[in-house]
């Protein structure tokens, strides 16, 4: 491996999904770094639909927290910093912009909804991993949350259907409970095959 040891460990061996934090505000210049570096992350033509709004009040995480699930909604309410990442329905429109190397391909996820619609979830997604990873990267905990009605959201933050919500992510510093332990993993030879 590249990383050195004490990289992979606080992007990997030692993250967890986060419940509790401190009451400290989660700086806006520590959110620019893990941009900064995230948004550099591959995507299929540098697609970038992913879109993040961070609640930090009281009263957006109230709109939030009446379409989580029960279990999701004290946790949100407590954090400092909640992001609702959100992608975005017509992200194609930016491809002449962010892929020139294929002026066509603004009209090929036009004319196919379903594409355009698997490719900005499966795009979406991935850079919400590269984000999670970025948070770590700053020494933050990030709690991801994917208990929530989807439609409820969607009315709430996204009327116009210009956006759909993706994850729900609570932000901050972790409180300190000690190590936990690490619930097991799939060795390699059930996860990887030869063909």
């Amino acid at each position: 491996m590249l990383l050195d040891p004490a990289a992979q460990d606080l992007l990997f061996r030692q993250a967890y999904t986060e419940d509790r934090f401190t009451g400290e505000a989660v700086p806006e210049d520590a959110l620019r770094a893990v941009h900064d570096l995230v948004r550099n992350g591959p995507t299929a033509f540098n697609q970038q639909p992913l879109r993040i709004h961070l609640l930090r009040s009281a009263a957006s995480r109230g709109r939030l927290a009446r379409h989580l699930s029960r279990s999701n909604r004290e946790k949100t309410l407590a954090a400092p910093l909640t992001a609702l990442l959100a992608v975005d329905n017509a992200f194609h429109l930016r491809l002449p912009e962010l892929f020139p190397a294929f002026p066509g391909a603004a009209a090929l996820y036009a004319e196919d909804p379903g594409l355009r619609e698997r490719s900005a979830l499966m795009n979406g997604s991935l850079q919400a991993a590269y984000f999670l990873v970025g948070i770590r990267a700053a020494g933050l905990a990030a709690g991801p949350v994917s208990g929530f009605d989807q439609s409820g959201v969607d009315r709430e933050f996204f009327p116009d259907a210009e956006q759909s919500a993706l994850l729900v992510v609570n932000i901050g510093r972790p409180a300190a409970t000690g190590p936990r332990p690490r619930a097991p993993r799939l060795a390699y030879d059930e996860v990887h095959r030869t063909l």
